[in-house]
């Protein structure tokens, strides 16, 4: 009996899990938005550029950042947003989403000099 309970209540809290609200980004088509998490808990959307394609938003929010830190910021890690997806620019390339909250996956990956590439892109040096 004890068992029926604990696997009623293991599919109530996964009911629950899957039923949360989820943060996700404006589907304006082409339109990339630099993503600033407020004070209050809640997104600002800023309008950067309109782009073709995910690639060109994000590159366009790498020169931002690196503007901006060659301007005296300390900010590394930046969000951005492009027809329904984040973007999450970080050290190790750059990672995008359905939402907020959910898994994120590998969209772009830094080069040995920091540029940034489509996984697979780069030549892989024969194996010996």
């Amino acid at each position: 009996m004890q068992r029926i309970a604990l696997i009623l209540a293991l599919a109530a809290t996964a009911a629950v899990a899957a039923c949360a609200q989820r943060t996700r980004p404006p589907g304006d088509p082409g339109v990339c938005f630099h993503v600033v998490p407020q004070k209050d808990g809640s997104l600002k959307y800023n309008k950067l550029v309109t782009a073709p394609n995910l690639e060109t938003c994000a590159a366009n929010l790498e020169a931002m950042r690196i503007k901006f830190l060659r301007l005296g910021g300390t900010q590394q890690e930046i969000y951005g947003a492009y027809q329904s997806n984040f973007l999450f620019l970080e050290k190790a390339g750059v990672l995008t989403s359905t939402s907020l909250e959910g898994p994120r996956f590998v969209a772009l990956v830094r080069t040995g000099d920091g540029r940034l590439a489509i996984p697979g892109a780069m030549p892989q040096e024969p194996q010996q």
